[in-house]
């Protein structure tokens, strides 16, 4: 089994990116469980806005495409900023917006037996509005969203230290995010054990 993790931090690599920091636990407690974890970050490519799966003249998206559909697991890991998603999340679901008519040979719609979930940080709160925005549009291509498929950390109100900075909040968001790996897996597995089949016309 394999998980994807997309980063939809505004940083270019190698920036630290406090979003990946939590993720991180995810993707260990997925490790341990024997999914092979691939992780990508959107700021280190060239994704221009658009709905189409191939938008040509250097668009690296169809190579993100390719990797969500050789992962049976989405993790999509972002920041909150003004108490939504960044625009790099926003944009890669714009680009997935390709997914909703793309189908396997048997017609099965592409995104169908794929489980996904959510990471945030900010210094602020917002975070289970992103976590519903993200989440609401994976399942409206096809993804499948389990319940409890997410962990978040934040400060509290106003400015204050990044997620690297305190252990303030550390605790809960590692065990939810343990929590977040051990229902991605458990839903995935029963998936391929027995898939969503194509729908009837």
């Amino acid at each position: 089994m394999k998980a994807l993790f997309i980063s939809c931090t505004l940083k270019k690599s190698p920036e630290p990116s406090n979003t990946e920091a939590l993720a991180t636990v995810v993707a260990d407690a997925l490790r341990e469980r024997g999914v092979t974890v691939e992780h990508l970050r959107l700021a280190d490519l060239n994704i221009p806005p658009g709905v189409l799966t191939d938008l040509g003249d250097g668009d690296t998206w169809p190579g993100v495409h390719e990797r969500l559909l050789g992962a049976e697991i989405l993790v999509v890991a972002t920041p909150t900023w003004l108490g939504r998603p960044s625009s790099i999340a926003q944009r890669m679901l714009e680009r997935m917006d390709a997914m909703l008519s793309e189908t396997a040979q048997d017609g099965t719609p592409v995104a169908y037996n794929r489980v996904a979930g959510v990471v945030v940080t900010g210094n602020e709160d917002g975070a289970h509005h992103v976590i519903s925005e993200i989440g609401g549009a994976l399942g409206d291509i096809g993804y499948t969203v389990p319940g409890q498929a997410w962990t978040y950390w934040n400060q509290g109100p106003g400015p204050g230290a990044d997620y690297p900075q305190t252990e303030h909040g550390h605790e809960w968001s590692h065990s939810t995010g343990r929590l977040m790996a051990h229902n991605l897996y458990s839903v995935a597995s029963a998936l391929a054990a027995q898939p969503v089949p194509p729908p009837k016309t």
